[in-house]
């Protein structure tokens, strides 16, 4: 694997209230191989020149146990919102292991985003953290159907093995649950797909669901996606351009209705899928706060 340099690991977020409570941000990797075909990461804004590519950050660890040392603030760490921390590579590397177990010895959270189940090789050090900290396993499903999930996420593991990591997960007394993001126009946007989807998670534990109907199209990003529909969508890219044009956010058609429904299904099994209560659920400053109420 090949090794950039870093300055620094972590970064301070001012989004924190509105996602998932996190106070800092960290991406131990650059790149990432599971060629999801909707990643929003493959915009230029981001600067990931062959984001195919994994590599890693010199000195990763070394760097980030430094700048926990002079943290006051023990709050939560974020991991993966820009390339998935488990990464095919990370199996040899063990960067975020590593990352993990200096999470622990400092008495931080941690909140991470992935589609990978190898984040299950780590769960005696994430129950570690929980007993001292917050910790929060958000692992993105965009379909409840694994054949599709083989189309649109062609190198991670299917839908229902993420389901079981969730499971396993919760069963450990780890907070788990479901971004349903992105939720793409005309492909996973089927009444009945969120329905069941819905359904998967309360079988398997999951503790909330967060979407926002709709996904992000811009440079490069986009040009890569619609090469996708091409391949395996005949007709779907003309459909986008001629309702989305070069539109950044573009939500799926009867979006009201769909999230309308995707609600009453998660109050139907006491899910949660409001960001303030899935906060408010997993932070153990708020246990003994006034139950929260689903409805």
């Amino acid at each position: 694997m090949e090794f950039v340099k870093a300055k620094t690991i972590l970064s301070k977020v001012n989004y924190g209230n509105d996602w998932y409570g996190i106070d800092y941000n960290m991406n131990l990797y650059k790149g990432c191989p599971h060629k999801c075909i909707y990643c929003d990461s493959r915009s230029n804004c981001y600067h990931i020149e062959n984001f195919d590519m994994v590599r890693g950050k010199e000195n990763a660890l070394k760097i980030l146990e430094q700048e926990l040392i002079k943290k006051r603030n023990k709050g939560v760490i974020g991991i993966g919102s820009m390339s998935d921390t488990y990464n095919p590579l990370e199996k040899e590397y063990e960067q975020t292991r590593g990352a993990l177990k200096l999470i622990s010895k400092y008495g931080f959270g941690v909140s991470i985003d992935t589609k990978s189940d190898l984040l299950l090789r780590d769960i005696d050090l994430l129950k570690e953290i929980n007993s001292k900290n917050n910790v929060i396993i958000k692992f993105t499903i965009t379909t409840p159907n694994d054949e599709l999930s083989k189309i649109i996420e062609p190198n991670v593991c299917i839908s229902s093995k993420r389901l079981q990591a969730i499971k396993e997960l919760t069963d450990n007394g780890i907070f788990a649950g479901i971004m349903m993001n992105p939720v793409l126009p005309f492909i996973t946007d089927k009444e009945k797909d969120i329905e069941e989807l819905v359904r998967l998670a309360n079988e398997y534990g999951s503790k909330f669901i967060q979407t926002y109907m709709g996904m992000t199209l811009r440079e490069n990003q986009r040009d890569y996606y619609f090469d996708r529909l091409e391949e395996h969508f005949e007709g779907l890219k003309d459909r986008y351009i001629k309702i989305y044009g070069e539109r950044y956010n573009c939500v799926v058609p009867n979006y009201k209705y769909l999230f309308k429904v995707f609600a009453e299904e998660c109050n139907k099994y006491g899910i949660l899928y409001k960001m303030e209560d899935i906060i408010k659920a997993y932070k153990k400053d708020n246990q003994n706060s006034e139950q929260i109420s689903f409805f």
